[in-house]
């Protein structure tokens, strides 16, 4: 498997979402930003409200991996349903690094565990962000050698 790009849906926050993973990771969106419903051609009939939507966008985080999300699109029968069945687990290189995405993603989140040294040797945190996306921070001192 050459890389991982977690896929994020979204009932109308995706831009708001990804502006504020932008605010963490920086960088910038790739290709045109965030394209829109509205910018597709030939676009299905949406309601008003829906035009606007996100279609795609996506957000490098470094060694080839992405960060991509969308809305989904109520009048074509798309239904969101947030749960705790995935998480997005990022593996940093420093324990300073770690603290920053933990300290940056969490804001306005719930915690469910502090980072903080474990038994297998890791420093590991998690927690579900304020758009109900759940992440795991890991730092291992044994990625890094002796």
């Amino acid at each position: 498997m050459k890389t991982v790009n977690p896929y994020l849906n979204f009932d109308g926050q995706a831009e708001e979402a990804m502006n504020f993973y932008k605010s963490v990771f920086g960088g910038e969106f790739t290709g045109n930003g965030i394209m829109r419903m509205s910018d597709a051609p030939g676009q299905p009939d949406l309601p008003e409200e829906e035009k606007d939507r996100v279609m795609h966008v996506s957000l490098p985080l470094g060694n080839g991996s992405l960060l991509m999300a969308s809305d989904i699109f109520p009048s074509m029968g798309h239904r969101l349903t947030i749960g705790n069945n995935n998480y997005i687990s990022l593996a940093s290189d420093s324990r300073e690094e770690a603290d920053r995405l933990f300290e940056g993603l969490s804001k306005g989140g719930e915690v469910e565990m502090p980072m903080q040294d474990q038994f297998w040797g890791d420093y590991f945190g998690s927690f579900k962000d304020k758009y109900g996306v759940c992440w795991m921070i890991n730092y291992s001192n044994a990625s890094q050698g002796s």
